[in-house]
């Protein structure tokens, strides 16, 4: 299942308008931010752990898992030395396989606990609990809706890995399944009341039919803690996502935007008005964010059993409690994306993943991660 490969076309370009109030045409900014129920912390906050899927047989083969297993056992060793690891197994022969591999690699169990919890897939950013906290600081997990990006794959048993995990670790619940599909990887919070997206993947048909952007900022205000938006157009069926924001732009903090030049994103076939709009975005209160620039590959990524699959981003890491995992593609622009990134973080290690498998399905290292607070 190809989640999130370009198509490498030529496409029309798409007009946006970056949630603009059409008075002064400045990104919309809610009014009354007591309307503000939970709050999203952001990524690099500190964890109790990190949550993955690990991949298996039982929707695309043998062949599909073995070639991502190397992958998940990257993360899983860096990962324990940083915070928890909860493992969702598929079943527990699947338990015993994963134990046996992470033993293998001579990896500690100590840090990692595992769920026996049927998946179709393994991308748990977007299917996964969403951990916010109330005004109090207490923990909850919103259970958003989840369709297979659209009923494009196969959901079912995905969409109930937040109740799953609610149950079974005594996190109370906010079932959101009735009020919007959302996916974590279409979402970008920067820890200051700021979200970033492409309507693409959210004011999409396929996701919330007849859905206002009004309609879609009221909810991630009460639900996400947001009071200023930056949409960007993106672009519908480009990709099974429909155009997630985490492929090409991130909060690397509250003040840093971390994106691509404007060739890069224009290889990844972000629309024109939408780049222009990214740069000039600013923060709360119309802040300046500083911006820090990652070259895609140097070359075409190459898999590990021949296959050609394009240029890859970078954009798309994760901010552990003391490591970044970046994604890697054995190319001379690794080293070249490791140090911008370590210079943004010079308190954690940036360790690269090897994802030249996972992006010829469409992902990388964020994709299929997904943090639980402290």
């Amino acid at each position: 299942m190809q989640r999130r490969k370009l198509a490498l076309l030529v496409l029309p370009i798409i007009i946006l308008s970056c949630s603009r109030d059409e008075k002064t045409d400045k990104p919309s900014e809610t009014s009354d931010p007591s309307a503000v129920v939970y709050k999203m912390p952001e990524e690099s906050a500190p964890h109790e752990g990190t949550w993955l899927q690990w991949p298996h047989e039982y929707q695309y083969g043998t062949t599909y898992r073995d070639r991502l297993d190397p992958t998940w056992i990257a993360m899983t060793k860096e990962l324990v030395q940083s915070e928890k690891v909860h493992i969702v197994a598929y079943d527990n022969t699947e338990k015993e396989r994963i134990t046996t591999l992470l033993n293998d690699a001579g990896i500690p169990l100590s840090n990692i606990d595992f769920k026996i919890y049927q998946t179709d897939d393994f991308w748990v950013r977007d299917n996964g609990p969403i951990y916010v906290k109330d005004n109090n600081g207490k923990l909850f997990i919103q259970d958003w809706g989840f369709n297979g990006w659209g009923k494009k794959a196969q959901y079912s048993n995905c969409d109930a890995v937040p109740s799953k995990i609610s149950a079974d670790t005594n996190v109370p619940k906010i079932d959101l399944n009735s009020v919007m599909i959302n996916e974590g990887g279409s979402v970008e919070i920067d820890g200051n009341g700021v979200l970033m997206a492409c309507k693409s993947s959210i004011l999409n048909s396929n996701r919330n039919p007849g859905m206002t952007q009004k309609e879609a900022e009221t909810i991630f205000t009460k639900n996400l803690g947001v009071t200023k938006f930056i949409w960007l157009e993106g672009k519908a069926g480009l990709d099974i996502t429909d155009m997630h924001i985490d492929g090409f732009a991130r909060f690397a903090n509250s003040s840093t935007i971390i994106t691509m030049n404007s060739s890069d994103l224009a290889y990844w076939q972000v629309p024109d008005n939408d780049i222009n709009n990214l740069y000039n975005a600013t923060g709360k209160n119309d802040t300046a964010y500083r911006f820090v620039k990652v070259p895609l590959t140097k070359n075409e990524v190459t898999t590990t059993y021949g296959k050609k699959v394009g240029r890859a981003s970078y954009i798309n890491y994760y901010i552990a409690n003391n490591r970044v995992l970046v994604p890697n593609y054995n190319d001379p622009n690794d080293t070249v994306a490791n140090n911008i990134i370590q210079q943004l973080y010079p308190d954690k290690k940036v360790v690269g993943i090897d994802c030249r498998n996972l992006f010829a399905n469409g992902g990388m290292v964020h994709c299929v991660t997904q943090q639980q607070p402290r």
